[in-house]
C-alpha cells in the first residue's frame, strides 16, 4: 500500500492500512470475494476468485469484471475526493476479451483523468497467466458530502451454506 502523511488529494489518510480498507469494502464487494492488494493515488489493485462468480455456463460472469472495476475506480475517486467529499459512479463500460473458468483475476486500476468534479479510471483485468480478460472504464462524479456525512455499511457475516 502506498501512504503519505497527507490526509487528502489522492493518498490514503495517515494510519490507514490495507487491512482496514479490506474490512470496509461493503457487503457486495465482500460477497464477491474482492481483496485489495495495493492502494495509492496512481494505482489500486484487487483480486477476485472466479469460483463463486460464475454464470450458469461455468464462465466468469461479466458482471464480476464490472463490479471489480467499479469498486477499484470508486476507491481511487474517493481517495482523490478526500474526507469531506463523496465519489459516485456515473458511467461504466466494459469490454470482455476472453472467458475465465478457474483461478483468480487481478484488476489494476489507474487514473485516466482526475479532476475537481469528475474522475475517470481504467481497470485492466487479467488472469493468472497474465492474459487480458476485460478492460473497463469508470467515471465518477465528486460532490460535497451531505451534512452529517455518510454512514459506512459493514459486511454481514457470510450466511451461505
Amino acid at each position: 500500500m502506498t501512504a503519505t502523511d497527507d490526509e487528502s488529494g489522492g493518498a490514503p489518510p495517515a494510519g490507514f492500512t490495507l487491512d482496514a480498507a479490506n474490512r470496509m469494502l461493503g457487503e457486495f464487494n465482500s460477497r464477491m470475494g474482492l481483496r485489495l492488494v495495493e492502494i495509492g493515488p496512481e494505482r489500486i489493485v484487487g483480486t477476485i476468485p472466479v469460483d463463486g462468480n460464475r454464470q450458469p455456463y461455468g464462465l466468469l460472469h461479466g458482471g464480476a469484471n464490472a463490479a471489480m472495476a467499479e469498486a477499484l475506480g470508486s476507491i481511487g475517486s474517493a481517495l482523490h475526493a478526500g474526507p469531506d467529499r463523496v465519489a459516485m459512479g456515473v458511467e461504466l463500460s466494459c469490454t470482455h476479451h476472453r472467458a475465465a473458468r478457474t483461478g483468480h483475476l487481478t484488476g489494476v486500476c489507474t487514473p485516466l483523468h482526475v479532476g475537481n468534479t469528475l474522475c475517470t479510471w481504467e481497470t485492466v483485468v487479467t488472469d493468472e497467466q497474465g492474459r487480458r480478460i476485460c478492460t473497463a472504464r469508470l467515471t465518477c462524479i465528486i460532490r460535497d458530502a451531505p451534512p452529517g456525512g455518510l454512514e459506512l455499511v459493514r459486511p454481514r457475516p457470510d450466511t451461505t451454506p
